[in-house]
């Protein structure tokens, strides 16, 4: 059905982002909806051709590697040869890929809040088309380490241990023991161990508090370092002693008339841990977005989180009750005053990229216009409440507005940015470098470029984080002419990767990021194998990460007890030590160095067209950008577009270099649509795709893989938003059967 535009600001908008406007965005923040669609207008007048300017070079520079890649290897040239490498690296320098070095570079953001400048924790990433999950991610600042580890599998299993069932005292025991080890590790006691206490409590000596504890024996002890102690609230059989350590809270809930504090001898029910120090509400990867209803809901949910009246009806025990923001926890600090902590997660906002045109808001002459500033206008102006004082709750105590902006690809680009942020500062009156910039470190030319794109916004930068999965795409579609790649799980063990992480870490820290921004590191996508990350995600803080992603709010709680046991300005101060990596380290595409066997091949192949459908099939016919995806062996993994970038490149690669046929890729697609039926078989809502293979998703997933060399960039946004515009128009479906 066509829909009538309205003239605003000289663009023609859709009528559910006017009302959306109107009765949302703008009311309370001091501006007319006509005024907002005005500088909207004014913005795209103005910097909409240089972002096309930006986006005709990466063709121009991709074409050129392309070309580069075709003639050597007429020549003769041996790509995976090192003695290649340099000849690689001097063109990419002569075409202005790689850019010249600057010099040093200083950070000189300012007014950045303290969870973004000075304390080290994880970082959850929410899409923000949904308020149920977002509240759950703004929530996460607090989470319980009791629940945490007693429902998942930070403790074995057995017959005496199992989860399943009731409440077991076996397993919640076991639960204690792990509190108590964790409270010897980073807050010991002058004697005995917090197994042996049996009152905690602080005492009022002249005007301060001062904490006591009780052993079995008698005995009287206290924390070898008392300034851990920072406040308690309530009484002695019910209440709550606050610890804090490496920046981050810890509160030791006290209730003995509770199941769990009745048999533990402390009195301790439950350690509260801070976690979830920031929420990305995210606008780009994990939403499926194609339209002006999808952007609208998106919209109206950040809106109501800076207006701090976001909430989401829900049943719990089938009981129905309303979930809403958290309010700040009071407590009366070692000086016996009132005071309080924050209650939420500083949250950020991810737009999209600059490659995204949406027809939401069309020129006067029809033509799409960049989504991303559309992005940051609904921002800003949504943050305004925030700035203003008008929100219920506090986000940004240090007037910040924080949007992560991704897929940028080298400086010209970052500084873009920053003149779109710096337009929408004056078009609100807003203190210049209000907006900051979050760096996604995920494009092969940004990473090649890092310390210059950090110079491009040194005044409002406030984070660089790596993304491996988008980095990887990045990889495999700009080198896709040199040669067969590796597989997926072989990447993290290529000499490229481990210098672009360890890049990433050098640049921030040469930077001057201590005390002024974030350096982060990714995700951890098995949301239900909490041990493994226990195990494996302290890596990233060894690495220099002052935060990383983690999948959920029992993630947060859990990765919390990594900010514990490693100081990380500490190490960060360690690895400023080391020389920075050489660029020339992260140019090195992940080539096969030796031939796979057809079997590795196949399992490859099938493996990877599993995940391919398994994410399509959601995107396209139900509208889900990001969830827990079953993989080839049933374990569930958190994917959203970076996932299906990088296994729908690494197919289009194997298909030009001639390790698979078309034909063996469709015939794997169509085995790994069955099994993908089979692992959805119990969403009412999904629409199998065997035994036709007729759907809008195999469609697409068919053509991710098939198109895969010929999209920019190798994004798969283009194609997504096609196929499932289709679906939502009740397109008929595909009539494949000829093609295949």
């Amino acid at each position: 059905m066509a829909v009538s535009y309205v003239s605003a600001g000289g663009l023609k908008v859709h009528p559910t982002l006017i009302k959306l406007v109107e009765e949302k965005i703008c009311p309370g923040t001091g501006f007319s909806p006509d005024y907002f669609w005005s500088c909207l207008g004014a913005l795209v007048a103005e910097l909409e051709p240089e972002v096309d300017r930006c986006l005709k070079k990466r063709d121009e520079l991709q074409a050129k590697i392309d070309e580069f890649y075709q003639q050597r290897k007429k020549a003769g040239d041996d790509t995976i040869n090192p003695n290649f490498r340099p000849v690689c690296h001097k063109f990419l320098r002569e075409i202005g890929y790689v850019v010249p070095d600057g010099g040093p570079v200083a950070v000189m953001t300012q007014n950045t809040d303290a969870e973004v400048a000075e304390i080290a924790g994880p970082q959850l990433v929410c899409p923000a088309d949904n308020p149920r999950f977002l509240l759950n991610a703004v929530n996460s600042r607090w989470g319980s380490l009791f629940d945490a580890v007693y429902s998942f599998d930070v403790i074995p299993e057995t017959a005496q241990t199992k989860k399943s069932g009731p409440y077991n005292p076996v397993r919640g025991e076991a639960v204690i023991e792990f509190a108590n080890s964790l409270l010897d590790e980073v807050a010991p006691l002058v004697s005995g161990k917090w197994a042996d206490v049996v009152r905690v409590w602080p005492k009022v000596v002249g005007a301060v508090q001062q904490l006591e504890l009780i052993l079995k024996s008698g005995d009287a002890t206290s924390l070898q370092t008392p300034s851990l102690f920072v406040g308690s609230s309530g009484f002695p059989e019910k209440g709550s002693v606050f610890l804090k350590h490496n920046s981050l809270h810890m509160i030791i809930e006290i209730d003995r008339q509770h199941s769990v504090g009745a048999v533990n001898p402390s009195g301790m029910k439950d350690i509260t841990m801070e976690a979830g120090v920031t929420t990305i509400m995210d606008m780009e990867d994990s939403v499926s977005a194609v339209d002006a209803e999808d952007k609208a809901r998106v919209y109206e949910t950040v809106n109501g989180v800076f207006r701090g009246t976001l909430s989401a009806s829900m049943t719990k025990d089938g009981q129905p009750f309303t979930r809403s923001m958290n309010a700040d926890i009071p407590l009366r600090d070692n000086r016996n005053l009132a005071a309080t902590l924050h209650g939420r997660s500083l949250c950020l906002v991810r737009n999209v990229g600059h490659h995204m045109y949406t027809d939401a808001v069309l020129t006067e002459a029809g033509k799409k216009t960049p989504e991303g500033f559309l992005d940051c206008l609904m921002t800003v102006a949504s943050a305004l409440h925030d700035l203003n004082g008008t929100s219920q709750v506090i986000n940004s105590r240090n007037g910040s507005i924080y949007i992560v902006k991704p897929k940028m690809h080298g400086p010209e680009e970052v500084l873009l940015t920053t003149r779109i942020f710096g337009r929408a500062e004056e078009f609100f009156g807003l203190a210049r470098n209000t907006v900051k910039v979050g760096i996604m470190d995920e494009e092969r030319r940004t990473s090649a470029n890092l310390k210059e794109c950090v110079r491009a916004a040194a005044e409002r930068v406030f984070f660089i984080n790596t993304g491996f999965l988008d980095r990887t795409g990045d990889e495999i579609h700009t080198c896709m002419y040199a040669g067969p790649v590796v597989r997926k799980g072989d990447m993290k063990q290529q000499p490229w990767i481990k210098a672009y992480e360890a890049s990433n870490v050098d640049v921030g820290l040469y930077a001057g990021f201590q005390g002024k921004a974030q350096i982060g590191k990714g995700m951890w996508a098995k949301p239900d194998m909490m041990k493994d990350m226990l195990s494996a995600k302290i890596n990233e803080l060894i690495a220099g990460a002052s935060t990383a992603w983690v999948p959920s709010p029992t993630g947060a709680t859990l990765h919390a007890v990594h900010y514990h046991r490693i100081h990380v300005p500490g190490r960060q101060m360690q690895i400023a030590m080391r020389n920075p990596t050489p660029v020339e380290e992260i140019l090195n595409p992940p080539l096969l160095q030796k031939p796979l066997t057809p079997e590795e091949i196949v399992h490859e192949l099938r493996e990877t067209a599993q995940s391919v459908l398994g994410y399509v099939v959601r995107w396209i016919d139900l509208g889900v950008g990001c969830s827990k995806v079953p993989d080839f062996t049933d374990v569930g993994l958190m994917e959203d577009r970076a996932t299906l970038r990088i296994s729908s490149q690494l197919l289009a690669n194997w298909i030009h270099h001639g390790l698979i046929t078309r034909e063996q890729l469709i015939a794997a697609f169509k085995e790994m649509a069955v099994v993908v039926d089979r692992q959805n078989a119990s969403d009412k809502a999904y629409q199998p795709m065997a035994p036709n293979f007729d759907g809008k998703a195999f469609e697409a997933a068919l053509k991710l893989c098939f198109d895969g060399m010929n999209v920019p960039n190798g994004y798969t946004e283009y194609t997504l938003h096609d196929f499932r515009q289709q679906v939502k128009s009740g397109g008929a479906k595909a009539v494949l059967k000829a093609k295949l």
